[in-house]
């Protein structure tokens, strides 16, 4: 099984987040799971995978070209796929994965995660898609999705495809132990 892991291109400013990082990484790799995440060695991104890498496990990055001289290209993970876009390195993370967790990051980690989330709302995919909420980072955004449900925008089958945990393991163990819902069509009967 193979996990991608979306994060932070930058550490933050809390050393929560690094910490986080170094035990999801580590944790991924103790239990057999292989990490799929950006290719880079720059912030969050490189605890993890110099995590998993310290603990033995199998990590596959995949970083566009253009993006290589900024994110720094790890160069000591299990394989490296470098691609020419964005859409290329969503695509083969999507396809290397079994699952998708979002740990804290910013622009770029949270469009990866609605990105995950919407293809599994849309039955493009099956695979479970996780929100690690370290130290609250994710407090508010959790209260605006609820809020989209109370609001008619998002139907709360859709809202409980969102794995939601702020403990390590057991955001892993809903991962290797996630059973996808029958998806029939996205929209309810009274939207169409």
């Amino acid at each position: 099984m193979r996990i991608c892991v979306y994060l932070g291109s930058s550490a933050g400013n809390s050393p929560v987040y690094r910490e986080a990082a170094e035990q999801f990484g580590t944790l991924l790799a103790k239990r057999g799971i292989g990490l799929v995440y950006g290719g880079g060695m720059v912030g969050l991104m490189g605890v993890i995978a110099d995590a998993v890498c310290a603990a033995g496990g199998e990590v596959i990055g995949v970083i566009p070209e253009a993006l290589r001289a900024r994110e720094h290209d790890h160069q000591g993970i299990t394989e490296l796929h470098v691609v020419k876009t964005m859409h290329e390195r969503k695509a083969m993370m999507a396809n290397l994965a079994d699952g998708f967790v979002t740990l804290p990051g910013g622009i770029g980690t949270f469009e990866e995660m609605f990105e995950a989330w919407c293809w599994s709302q849309l039955g493009y995919h099956n695979k479970p898609v996780g929100l690690l909420d370290v130290g609250g980072f994710y407090s508010g955004l959790r209260q605006f999705i609820d809020n989209v449900v109370e609001e008619g925008f998002l139907q709360p089958r859709h809202r409980s495809m969102l794995i939601v945990e702020k403990d390590p393991e057991t955001m892993i163990d809903r991962i290797v132990n996630y059973t996808p819902p029958e998806n029939e069509h996205w929209l309810g009967a009274r939207d169409v």
